[in-house]
């Protein structure tokens, strides 16, 4: 695609079908490279927030994957599916006239739902056990047990129900899986229900509302890694000499630091990251920790 930068940051709104590894091999073909990735996988039947990455933004995959996810997710009670979700097959079934969602059992069951602290991955995914696919051990009919992953759920609200459907909206930590809220909320109502519509608003910093369409418009650009990173890490400037050590990959201390490095990396060791080191021009650098007093180490060059 003429005129793109080959490095940077595309918000795209995923519309439901494709596969994250679809929208990868498209943008591949579409921006004219090889060096795509993203940062955290939609099912194909989700739509919304994904983050595709280019070039030398591909370095900050790991760090952008690992920030809170917001979900707008249906759930649908009374039929339960070998996914979890609508893509699936029904394994079970219960008549509707047999069965209402009073709002009260709804609310203990969210309310249940936002102090986990655990949480079981359906057996239908990607997750590795002994080395293979936990996906392609279930649908060879083996049995899988998949240990329970620690998550974290900030916020889980009601916005409405209708029928037999309830809407929530959630903000969750990585690795939580919306599909199984929908198995444990039934689980704890005492009905089969599976995610029937899933929407990604927000991917850390990174909203809907900024989200291009998919294929993307001719004039659109990408983010520059820069600004990708200032806005979902913590970050600091460099002094020129710094800004040199760090290309280098040298070990850097204090005076390497245009401010007191101190508040950015207590935040970032806080929240379990890096922090973006930026030269004197706001040039991404680096991405960098602290590993003792007046000792910082480069865990991410980048080169340009």
């Amino acid at each position: 695609m003429a005129g793109v930068s080959p490095h940077g940051v595309l918000v795209v709104d995923k519309p439901r079908g494709p596969t994250s590894h679809d929208l990868v091999a498209l943008a591949r073909r579409h921006f004219a490279t090889r060096r795509v990735g993203h940062a955290g996988t939609l099912d194909p039947m989700a739509t919304g927030v994904m983050l595709l990455l280019f070039g030398e933004a591909t370095k900050l995959s790991r760090h952008l994957a690992g920030s809170d996810k917001r979900y707008q997710a249906t759930i649908c009670f009374g039929i339960g599916t070998d996914t979890l979700d609508a893509d699936g097959q029904v394994t079970e079934r219960r008549d509707p006239l047999d069965f209402e969602l009073p709002l009260d059992q709804l609310d203990a069951a969210l309310a249940a739902e936002l102090v986990r602290t655990e949480q079981i991955p359906p057996l239908v995914s990607a997750l590795k056990v002994a080395g293979r696919r936990a996906h392609r051990l279930a649908r060879q009919g083996e049995c899988v047990t998949l240990p329970a992953r620690p998550v974290r759920i900030s916020q889980l609200a009601r916005l409405h129900v209708a029928g037999h459907e309830l809407v929530v909206d959630a903000v969750v930590s990585k690795g939580y899986y919306v599909r199984a809220l929908a198995r444990d909320l039934g689980g704890r109502l005492g009905l089969p229900a599976h995610l029937s519509k899933l929407r990604r608003l927000a991917s850390g910093p990174f909203e809907i509302d900024e989200a291009v369409s998919w294929p993307p418009p001719a004039e659109t650009r990408l983010l520059p890694p820069e600004q990708a990173a200032r806005r979902a890490l913590p970050n600091i400037r460099l002094t020129s000499a710094g800004a040199l050590h760090a290309a280098n990959g040298r070990r850097l201390g204090d005076d390497d630091f245009a401010d007191d490095p101190a508040p950015s990396h207590d935040q970032a060791e806080a929240q379990g990251q890096a922090v973006a080191w930026l030269a004197p021009d706001g040039q991404l650098v680096a991405l960098g920790q602290r590993r003792a007093a007046n000792h910082y180490a480069v865990v991410r060059g980048f080169r340009w």
